[in-house]
């Protein structure tokens, strides 16, 4: 029987969590395989309710309590990282705590691995419930990332990882920056499945247009190498058709390109090795709130 551990990470959003736990437990009642929960909490600062649901088929459920705040990527990659070192798994799925993530969707992870067991599978999105001038931003993203990176990435964080990928990864500096961007770079044997982006729970999305543009740069600074060579590119072809008509304004997109690929050179430092290989030092202690009886 294959083990399954679904790696969710929190910060203040235990309300949304526990209704993700109940649909979880009744989406995986037909699995021929042993499911359980790994909670990674950010350092969140809100109080944690008990949990009073029944939940029957979710063999066990552990919560990694950080001691200090490192955002969404970085607990992932810390979730990760302890699970390539202290757990034994044969295969990971990561999801998001709020509902975005559809726990009806698992299904379709689940049965994918059975037809491929050696593959890591993406949930590419189809369709998003955001308002319009989100979806336009985050088409825009995907424009900007393909054009400077050469990478049309369609997914997010929720995947289904391989036990050998995700000893790959957790020995990947680039993990510790973006989740998405690190499966494009570090993984070439995936596939897919159509994801649609869900609603959250309980209050509003926490993607706003900073932590997009955060989440964008992120991603796109995994290529750097590819940024700087294409912009580059660019440059000399916008060079080519403008050199008659130097000007402050007609020059001034040149100055933004720069600003950009400075931007993401900066970024890029995020990734740190040495961080991640001691990702586990920041946890401040392990609750088991149900044991694999």
């Amino acid at each position: 029987m294959k083990r399954f551990i679904i790696l969710i990470p929190v910060y203040n959003d235990f309300e949304s969590l526990f209704r993700l736990l109940d649909n979880i437990d009744l989406q995986i009642k037909s699995w021929n395989a042993e499911v359980s929960v790994l909670i990674v909490n950010d350092a969140s600062s809100d109080l944690r309710p008990k949990i009073k649901s029944n939940l029957s088929n979710i063999k066990s459920i552990s919560i990694i309590n950080m001691k200090n705040n490192q955002g969404h990527a970085r607990c992932i990659a810390s979730g990760l990282r302890f699970l390539s070192e202290k757990e034994e798994f044969d295969y990971v799925i990561i999801m998001d705590g709020d509902g975005e993530d559809r726990p009806e969707e698992l299904n379709l992870l689940f049965n994918k691995s059975k037809e491929n067991p050696l593959k890591t599978i993406t949930a590419n999105r189809i369709k998003r419930s955001e308002g319009i001038f989100f979806k336009f931003l985050y088409e825009c993203h995907k424009i900007l990332t393909y054009v400077f990176t050469g990478k049309l990435i369609k997914f997010g964080n929720y995947t289904c990882l391989p036990k050998d990928k995700v000893k790959k990864l957790s020995n990947e500096a680039c993990l510790w920056n973006s989740f998405s961007g690190s499966i494009e770079k570090v993984i070439r044997d995936k596939i897919s499945v159509p994801s649609f982006r869900g609603k959250r729970y309980f209050g509003p999305s926490k993607m706003n247009l900073l932590n997009l543009l955060i989440h964008s740069f992120s991603i796109i600074s995994i290529f750097k190498k590819n940024v700087i060579f294409r912009s580059f590119f660019i440059l000399l072809i916008y060079f080519f058709f403008i050199y008659q008509y130097l000007s402050f304004f007609i020059l001034l997109p040149v100055f933004s390109l720069i600003i950009f690929v400075l931007a993401i050179i900066k970024i890029s430092y995020r990734e740190n090795i040495n961080e991640l290989k001691n990702a586990l030092q920041n946890i401040k202690n392990i609750e088991i709130i149900k044991s694999n009886q």
